[in-house]
């Protein structure tokens, strides 16, 4: 994973202790400063995972996010909604995925101010094997049990659900 030989001592902890020592109480900023360092390994393995079939984790997710919709079609929106993206950045992942041929827009047929957004037999394939490369590498979150991943995707949810990320208690429909 990375691309140059480890340090001897961890940064962030060294960061920490020169931090508790001139500022205050590092806690906050050492978890905070972990967690960005983690992204950026998770985007790396996942990006490198990726980058052989042609897509970016964003056109990735919105192929994913078409694979589980019943139908395989949902309206622009939603999948805005679902992915947590502006409306522009849809239409850029929207649009370069029909040039590849990997999603069709359809007019929607009881809404015609919306535009479905369909996947195609070339989508689906190629989201089964972009699957296999990133679930061969785990997406690369390495060194953990599968109890700790599940303790992990709990309290970052709970950082979520903190920053208004979401409101389970509102969720009716569970998805």
């Amino acid at each position: 994973m990375a691309s140059r030989e480890p340090l001897p001592f961890d940064p962030i902890l060294r960061a920490a202790e020169l931090w508790d020592e001139r500022i205050g109480p590092a806690r906050t900023m050492a978890a905070v400063t972990s967690v960005m360092r983690v992204q950026q390994i998770l985007l790396s393995a996942v990006d490198g995972a990726l980058r052989p079939h042609g897509l970016t984790f964003a056109r990735y997710e919105a192929l994913v996010l078409l694979t589980f919709a019943r139908t395989g079609r949902l309206p622009m929106r939603v999948i805005g909604e679902r992915l947590q993206l502006h409306p522009t950045s849809v239409t850029n992942i929207v649009d370069r995925l029909q040039a590849d041929g990997l999603v069709r827009r359809a007019p929607h047929p009881t809404d015609r101010r919306a535009t479905l957004v369909e996947i195609t037999e070339a989508g689906s394939a190629l989201q089964e094997n972009a699957t296999k490369s990133v679930t061969a590498i785990d997406f690369g979150l390495t060194g953990l049990t599968p109890d700790e991943e599940t303790q992990l995707t709990a309290l970052l949810g709970r950082v979520r659900r903190a920053a208004g990320d979401f409101d389970e208690r509102a969720d009716r429909r569970h998805a």
